[in-house]
């Protein structure tokens, strides 16, 4: 008897595109918007989602970030052009209880967070998903630059085609669970330019948009603006200070200083230039040290997304790559588990600026796989 089961379409299902509901996160961009319009022209039934994340009175005045009030009016556009629904959530609330308190205090705690992950594992991949289930879709599609392969043990999540554009960094906690339901149509472009000649064939306004430059709630990238606002407290002044607690300078607030930084600490006729290399919050002081204080070659790890196969502790070691940074290559390493969601990674060559609050992510050294990975933390 012949086999009637359908072929697969190009989301992973067997059925006609027609009958496949597919919610796309649209920020407004190029990207998510020719995944929601590629859909649309083979076929899917698409529906556009658009977060309102923060105050849209003050996103209107504001370009170069995602999620603006701009943004979400580009964003409709598209679906209206395409001809597909589009719908706007208002995810403020969420957004500021799950990613911006969490912003200010990590960042008066020393460490240096990267509130575009938490914005992905806490509202976008979670929130946002649980909608698209709830609009009864059979998947959810983003505009990033990542890739969804099956493996002989289900969906895996590699590394984007083009390493300039790779967002494998900022995704390091989908879950397996999450992994199975997204799909992330632009991975296996070869370049930004790919993207934008897509976006020229189905007719975007939005073909030859800027990307965004900013945390989207950041305006100009001033951190230190946001902090103040938020934690006023963080502007007060204290001491700069070595690490004996001697007192060198004075500082105008915690918030203006990251930990690596050399120029504008006031400090002068020393032997050798000094570096940030911690900043507590509690006590008001930015501490400085020589440049070898930077260099890290023990990094431990809390909150751990296994993606890799088996289980994460039934080895003692896994030799990786891992970025510690989001604008730096991998660096060889070795993973040791010390729990199901705790490690130690010991870089084969030290790295300096190794912060806590930056994600370490994992890679397989001989393939484009991610393992996932996990939050650097004081030790």
């Amino acid at each position: 008897m012949l086999d009637q089961t359908p072929p697969l379409n190009s989301l992973g299902f067997a059925k006609a595109p027609a009958d496949t509901r597919v919610v796309v996160a649209m920020s407004g961009g190029v990207d998510s918007s020719v995944v929601a319009a590629m859909l649309a022209e083979e076929g899917y039934d698409v529906v556009g989602v658009t977060l309102q994340l923060y105050d849209h009175g003050a996103a209107l005045a504001k370009k170069g970030a995602c999620c603006a009030g701009i943004d979400i009016h580009d964003a409709r556009r598209v679906a209206e052009d395409m001809g597909f629904p589009h719908y706007v959530l208002d995810y403020e609330n969420v957004f500021k209880d799950a990613v911006i308190d969490e912003f200010a205090d990590s960042y008066l705690g020393g460490a240096t967070p990267v509130p575009c992950i938490r914005c992905n594992e806490r509202v976008k991949f979670k929130d946002l998903l649980e909608t698209a289930k709830d609009l009864e879709a059979d998947c959810m599609a983003t505009g990033h630059y990542i890739q969804r392969m099956t493996g002989p043990n289900g969906p895996e999540l590699h590394a984007a085609a083009d390493a300039s554009k790779d967002q494998s960094y900022f995704l390091f906690s989908t879950t397996p669970e999450q992994l199975d339901y997204l799909r992330f149509p632009l991975g296996h472009l070869p370049s930004k330019e790919a993207t934008r000649e897509l976006a020229e064939k189905y007719g975007l306004r939005v073909a030859n948009k800027p990307d965004s430059q900013d945390i989207c709630f950041v305006p100009d990238g001033d951190y230190a603006a946001v902090i103040r606002k938020l934690r006023p407290e963080a502007a007060d002044p204290g001491d700069i200070v070595d690490t004996a607690g001697r007192v060198l300078a004075q500082h105008d607030g915690v918030i203006n200083y990251t930990v690596g930084q050399r120029r504008g600490l006031g400090i002068g006729g020393l032997s050798e230039p000094l570096y940030v290399v911690r900043l507590d919050a509690d006590l008001k002081q930015v501490v400085v040290g020589p440049k070898a204080m930077l260099a890290t070659r023990t990094v431990p790890i809390k909150e751990i997304n296994w993606l890799g196969d088996g289980d994460f502790t039934a080895r003692a070691e896994w030799p990786v790559a891992v970025r510690v940074r989001s604008t730096r290559p991998p660096v060889d390493a070795i993973l040791r588990p010390l729990s199901a969601t705790t490690a130690e990674v010991e870089l084969l060559v030290a790295e300096e600026g190794v912060s806590p609050g930056q994600a370490c992510v994992f890679y397989d050294p001989d393939s484009s796989r991610i393992f996932g990975g996990g939050w650097i933390h004081r030790g």
